[in-house]
């Protein structure tokens, strides 16, 4: 509507001048000299991406040719219409043989803002960033680094592993930008300490804030191993030390496999040769012992504990298991 009565008034105006100078007949007499070119209007502020026609009226009757003083600021085409491509200055000018007439377009920076400048959030986590334009033009996003934190199109943010990156908007050349910052998580275990005999098992449970599961390790793998779901298995007598780490935060438990007791229902037995006879261990750790002699040719004893006495003598039979020995002094006679 305002072009259209600039348009009416600039054609009131052109009929004012015939009609006051109808000799000189501005607008349409082939003898006069004086041509010139009247537009719809000659200052106009627009918006990046927004457009807007000039309308231009022209003594001779003639369509001007129409030029920007700057096509990348302010594009123009055959029939006046002007389309802003960025912030700046530029000057369209419709042009006849001997008359033209210009417009001082401004176009205005695009106005950005982000909802967050800074946010926290842990590796897995996301996050929502919200941005708005004066002009409603696209906004492209991007992280400075997308091994710490990557962001899609639609602005969420995604932790990828603890640190800090850079998350910039941009729109039409403006930009803001948003720090986020990975938080290294916390780790909790369910044991710090667990005594094991040689065989048994324990679960170890960790508990991590950004909710990713751990990795375990154990630093003798000879006296007690870990799975990757933290069951632990003891191996032989000793001291481990299980870890569980996430993105370089670790908690530790101590796993000690303790060395049984063992209890030989006799200490001392007196056998005659080419008998036998049978003892029994009671161990702590609930494991079978494994049995030995010192001398096989005395006497012999089988994976139950059957000694069999062969010759005249002494010997000691011992009951094994994980580190811990115990014997029984064994005398054979005729």
């Amino acid at each position: 509507m305002p072009q259209l009565k600039k348009y009416l008034l600039s054609t009131l105006l052109c009929l004012i001048l015939i009609y006051v100078f109808p000799t000189i007949n501005p607008c349409y007499s082939k003898a006069a000299s004086i041509e010139f070119v009247l537009l719809s209007q000659y200052k106009a502020t627009l918006n990046i991406g927004e457009e807007l026609y000039l309308i231009a009226i022209t003594t001779n009757g003639a369509m001007p040719t129409w030029k920007s003083s700057s096509s990348t600021i302010v594009a123009v085409n055959t029939y006046g219409k002007m389309t802003a491509k960025k912030a700046g200055t530029a000057t369209v000018t419709a042009k006849i043989k001997n008359g033209e007439a210009s417009c001082r377009v401004t176009v205005s920076k695009t106005k950005l803002t982000i909802s967050d400048s800074r946010i926290s959030i842990e590796r897995g986590g996301t996050y929502q960033l919200l941005a708005a334009t004066s002009n409603s033009s696209t906004v492209i996003w991007k992280s400075s680094k997308k091994s710490v934190a990557t962001i899609d199109e639609n602005g969420v943010v995604t932790g990828i592993k603890p640190g800090e990156s850079r998350i910039t908007a941009t729109a039409d050349g403006t930009t803001k930008t948003c720090t986020v910052i990975i938080k290294s998580p916390t780790i909790k275990l369910n044991l710090s300490e667990v005594k094991l005999y040689r065989g048994q098992t324990a679960k170890l449970s960790a508990t991590v804030s950004s909710n990713v599961n751990p990795t375990y390790k154990s630093n003798k793998s000879s006296v007690a191993t870990v799975d990757e779901t933290g069951m632990i298995t003891a191996m032989k007598h000793g001291t481990a030390i299980i870890t569980a780490t996430v993105d370089g935060i670790s908690r530790s438990c101590e796993v000690i496999v303790n060395s049984p007791t063992i209890e030989l229902n006799e200490s001392e037995l007196q056998l005659v040769m080419g008998t036998s006879a049978s003892l029994t261990a009671k161990v702590s750790s609930g494991n079978p012992v494994t049995w030995s002699t010192s001398n096989e040719n005395v006497i012999s004893v089988s994976a139950d504990g059957t000694i069999t006495a062969w010759q005249p003598g002494r010997a000691y039979l011992y009951a094994s298991e994980d580190g811990t020995k115990v014997r029984c002094v064994v005398y054979v006679k005729e």
